[in-house]
């Protein structure tokens, strides 16, 4: 099992949204505790120059953006935004 580290702009924003979104991006965030690797679900790897990044949809509105740290069982949340956002800064990915 891992530990779910969350950023502190990560966790402000989370504080801005509806009741049901934060309800919706906890549910997502503690299955990573169990598996936060791509599989079958809606995760994805990103493979940028210097590391790994993640990245898991939340209901088709919201965009989590992560890292694995592997010897410390660890996923630290970088950034959590809206899909349209993530499109906007990032393209789609």
């Amino acid at each position: 099992m891992y530990s779910v580290l969350i950023n502190t702009d990560a966790l402000k924003y989370i504080d801005t949204l509806t009741e049901k979104s934060k309800r919706l991006i906890k549910r997502k965030l503690e299955a990573l505790k169990d598996n936060p690797h791509p599989g079958r679900d809606d995760k994805k790897k990103l493979q940028l120059p210097n590391y790994d990044l993640f990245r898991m949809h939340v209901s088709r509105s919201y965009t989590i953006f992560y890292r694995i740290c592997e010897e410390e069982k660890t996923v630290k949340i970088l950034n959590i935004m809206t899909i349209e956002e993530a499109h906007k800064r990032y393209g789609r990915l």
